[in-house]
């Protein structure tokens, strides 16, 4: 019911009422207020008069007060004549105060949304780029741990973001973590230099599978018969996928595996380890301390595994265009930690599962930008089978949206 605003003045002016006999049937003439003084800006979109009609009322003077600022009521006659009521719902006119909030919310998740895919599109590209032609993939992951690690200093430093107070107790928590998301990079970037972009994403569509699997081994989440039917196409599309593939080796399907497993080991562990130990730490602040762990976890294992081969002098030495490689590898350090940080800033917004979905649909932009920047030859089997192995993605993320909606 459309709510009707009325505005109450003092002084005013009333014109004379014409009283009528109790049990008349003729309409009682409309009551218009209106007069000169303020009233709260909420009422004033809606200050145009608005007529009531009853059936009999006594001639009688009522006071009128222009303080009130309570939500108004229809008129309702009670069976004392010398009181009444105004009753009007304010559904329409909060709904209206609401509109621009939400449609600003709306449009920050959507913008946030655009940033995440687009940071991935660019971190995949300048990535690959890099490991084309730098075969370093621990020295790689590294040089983008130690970029994030500079940020979040920035971060902390000019107070961007509050930096938080750790104990060593809690570092020892968060540990673990770190390790599994180190190795979870760490595994991607050495499929991405083993194999196509498109395809070590679509290996890695069976994310999934695992999280299901380690769900079930550690944390006793016995999937529901819907869950697993929607795992049934995802394995299948990454098996044609694989099958058809022409820049297919072991190498690049094993780390895009292991990927998988790292990085679902870390939500697994997440749920195990962090619920109800540190309450006060969002998702930022986690992913930030990580990040630092991360570095300092991987720096000495690249020097040991890869040596000093960052230098100028050793790429110069290797034939390689120096400044090419350094702001490649800076641009994809930026956009690693940028489309990591924004993942995490949407996170804190969305529920986990409509954060599944966006992921899935992250992940097919990905893999359709990537074939066309790179002209990645794509036979209609391997893409039948990516296609299928991303619908059953897709089917997994609405399957659990059902399922969070039921509990």
């Amino acid at each position: 019911m459309q709510s009707a605003a009325f505005s109450l003045y003092s002084p005013c002016s009333i014109p004379s009422l014409k009283p009528r006999k109790f049990g008349s049937s003729a309409g009682f003439d409309p009551i218009r207020v209106s007069c000169s003084s303020s009233v709260p800006k909420r009422h004033d979109h809606s200050a145009s008069s608005h007529a009531v009609s009853v059936t009999s009322l006594p001639n009688r003077s009522w006071p009128l007060s222009s303080s009130s600022s309570l939500p108004l009521r229809a008129w309702n006659l009670d069976s004392k004549p010398d009181r009444f009521e105004v009753r009007a719902t304010a559904a329409e006119s909060a709904g209206e105060g609401e509109k621009p909030g939400s449609l600003m919310k709306t449009l920050e998740l959507g913008l946030l949304f655009g940033l995440w895919y687009l940071f991935n599109i660019y971190f995949n590209i300048y990535n690959k780029q890099v490991l084309k032609v730098y075969h370093y993939p621990v020295t790689v992951t590294v040089i983008q741990f130690a970029v994030g690690t500079v940020l979040v200093a920035l971060m902390w430093t000019f107070n961007l973001y509050k930096r938080p107070k750790i104990t060593g107790a809690q570092l020892a928590v968060i540990l673990p973590l770190a390790v599994v998301h180190t190795l979870g990079n760490l595994f991607t970037n050495m499929s991405l230099g083993k194999v196509a972009v498109s395809f070590t994403h679509t290996i890695k569509a069976m994310e999934p599978f695992f999280s299901v699997l380690l769900s079930a081994m550690f944390l006793g989440e016995l999937p529901t018969p819907w869950v697993v039917g929607s795992l049934v196409p995802i394995a299948g599309g990454v098996v044609l996928a694989s099958v058809t593939e022409s820049s297919f080796n072991w190498a690049g399907f094993w780390s895009a595996m292991a990927s998988n497993l790292t990085n679902q080991s870390r939500n697994v562990l997440s749920k195990k380890v962090m619920v109800k130990k540190e309450d006060s730490m969002d998702n930022i602040t986690l992913f930030s301390i990580i990040t630092i762990m991360s570095f300092f976890l991987l720096a000495p294992v690249a020097v040991f595994m890869e040596g000093i081969t960052f230098t100028p002098a050793y790429l110069q030495s290797a034939g390689l265009n120096v400044k090419e490689v350094a702001v490649r590898s800076l641009l994809a350090a930026l956009s690693f930690h940028a489309y990591q940080q924004v993942s995490y800033m949407i996170l804190q917004r969305v529920s986990p599962v409509t954060h599944s979905v966006g992921n899935c649909v992250k992940r097919v932009v990905v893999i359709v930008s990537s074939v066309i920047f790179f002209k990645t030859p794509v036979s209609p089997i391997n893409a039948l089978g990516t296609g299928i192995a991303l619908a059953g993605v897709f089917l997994y993320s609405r399957v659990k949206r059902i399922k969070a909606k039921a509990a």
